[in-house]
């Protein structure tokens, strides 16, 4: 039996940048260094913005960064069905609510104001206001194309659990970082966790995927970290294992900024267009 495995799960959205390369030869490394196994997933749950020629070229640009994965890519557009499943789940649980807000509204009604405090944001942005939370009888049956928000408040309750936690993997110190509950209502609030426009979303598609690919070590940047109370609190309420985290540095450019698909000077296929080598990128990411 294999104790670690860990995977690089990019969107096809655009081109991989410094960031991409960095993170995906991390995970690899590691996976490597521990005898595991390296597996690819294609975020490709927005088929709005995903298109197959920035899949190709992840395949491409990965190979010829040397990394090797060890099962066959899984494909989020391949695993509608769970998805859907999960989300039947915890509406049957009268743990979700439809919610047919737009950002604008979203914007609007968090930016009112409310004994002079500033609006509050949280890992998907603006925490949201409430608005639908009330509209909805939760015994009819589950809707479809609609928006689906996690009520927070009733699933803490519902889940009875004081504090959510995982095991952060650092190289100075391994440490278990725990989550209040009672901070989740105000410093999360009700997560989308289907669109109107695609079934799904990050917060469901990766707690799911990372439990069917058996993934032991999320290796992912730091951005994302303050996120992940939320992937615990969905395994916890999925009956899904918890892996063991590792939460990198990001690249930067110049003025510090984090790097973005859009910023085209910085991908992998300029460098290779340019000339450079492998190892060349393996200098510049910091390996």
């Amino acid at each position: 039996m294999t104790d670690f495995i860990t995977r690089f799960a990019p969107s096809p959205t655009g081109p991989l940048h410094l960031g991409h390369a960095y993170s995906a030869l991390f995970a690899h490394d590691m996976a490597r260094a521990a005898g595991g196994k390296f597996l690819l997933r294609i975020e490709d749950i927005d088929s709005t913005r995903s298109r197959p020629k920035w899949e190709e070229q992840i395949y491409d640009d990965l190979a010829w960064l040397g990394i090797s994965w060890d099962e066959a890519p899984m494909r989020q557009s391949d695993r509608l069905p769970e998805y859907k499943l999960a989300l039947h789940n915890l509406w049957n649980r009268g743990m979700l609510f439809p919610c047919t807000c737009r950002r604008r509204d979203i914007a609007a009604a968090a930016g009112a104001p409310q004994e002079g405090a500033e609006p509050a944001f949280g890992p998907d942005g603006l925490i949201y206001p409430g608005t639908c939370r009330e509209k909805t009888d939760r015994r009819s049956n589950f809707p479809e194309h609609e928006a689906l928000r996690l009520d927070m408040q009733d699933t803490l309750s519902a889940a009875n659990q004081s504090e959510f936690c995982y095991s952060e993997l650092s190289s100075e110190q391994d440490k278990t970082l725990c989550t209040p509950a009672s901070d989740m209502v105000d410093d999360v609030g009700d997560i989308v966790l289907s669109r109107r426009d695609f079934l799904g979303s990050y917060h469901l598609s990766v707690v799911l995927d990372d439990a069917a690919q058996g993934i032991t070590h999320v290796v992912r940047g730091k951005d994302i970290q303050p996120a992940t109370h939320i992937h615990v609190l969905l395994q916890t309420l999925l009956g899904l294992p918890t892996p063991t985290y590792h939460h990198h540095r990001l690249i930067r450019d110049e003025t510090g900024k984090r790097l973005a698909k859009r910023d085209d000077a910085r991908a992998i296929a300029t460098y290779r267009a340019e000339g450079k080598t492998p190892e060349d990128i393996r200098r510049m990411v910091g390996l």
